[in-house]
């Protein structure tokens, strides 16, 4: 087999996952390159083996109370996977969809945000958005749930358009205000305490209709009384979210 077929493979591997041991690297390039990125991209079988795998040195496969937890749960997936592209993405995205421990402190709650971040890591962007707009993880990092119709906060909006999508200069701060008007509402249920050694279950979104300002709102140039859904909406169709 030819050095330079190897060398490409390697070079895949290392873009597309974490890299990989020779004999993968042989065997893959004796499949082929173009039927590897294929594989690649197929990588939506539902594998329990792999979390099974990766949480076997968790009591009761629960998180427990610390985020080392975490961080070798997921190392051993990113180590053990099949789907080495899934896994990069979710990498991927974390970086730019900025969330963190320091201030979610609940490890059940991270694993979630992590988790929601992979199930969408090879999706519609505008997906993931929402899917992140709605996230638990998220909503207590940018303080969306201080964030009332009668009181904005206007965090998720600005990050929102300054890292999540669109980038400085292509919007306003009128937008920011619209944006956060109109994610009011998107919000957390009450956790409910636990007898598991981190205190409480996991959060879980909640709407509240009754907190959510519906109101016409006048966003990147588009009026209407829209929701979180109409602003993501909106801005995936700005080309400076492509």
């Amino acid at each position: 087999m030819a050095n330079n077929d190897i060398q490409l493979m390697a070079h895949l591997m290392r873009r597309a996952g974490f890299g990989a041991p020779y004999e993968e690297l042989e065997a893959r390039a004796a499949k082929g390159y173009e039927a590897t990125v294929e594989e690649l991209l197929r990588a939506d079988e539902n594998l329990d083996w792999e979390e099974d795998l990766a949480r076997r040195h968790m009591i009761g496969g629960h998180l427990g109370n610390a985020m080392p937890e975490i961080q070798g749960y997921w190392m051993q997936r990113m180590i053990s996977t099949t789907r080495p592209l899934r896994e990069k993405m979710t990498l991927f995205w974390h970086t730019i969809l900025c969330s963190g421990d320091s201030k979610i402190d609940h490890p059940e709650t991270m694993d979630t945000h992590i988790d929601m971040v992979r199930e969408n890591a090879l999706g519609r962007y505008p997906d993931l958005l929402v899917a992140l707009s709605r996230d638990p993880g998220m909503i207590i990092y940018l303080d969306n749930r201080y964030s009332h119709k009668d009181s904005i906060n206007e965090n998720y909006g600005r990050e929102l358009l300054e890292l999540f999508s669109m980038g400085v200069g292509n919007y306003t701060e009128d937008d920011i205000k619209m944006a956060a008007r109109a994610f009011t509402g998107w919000t957390l249920a009450p956790a409910m305490s636990s007898a598991l050694p981190y205190q409480r279950h996991a959060f879980k979104f909640q709407y509240d209709p009754e907190d959510h300002d519906d109101g016409e709102k006048v966003f990147l140039g588009q009026r209407g009384r829209f929701n979180g859904d109409d602003i993501i909406n909106i801005i995936a169709r700005q080309p400076a979210t492509a």
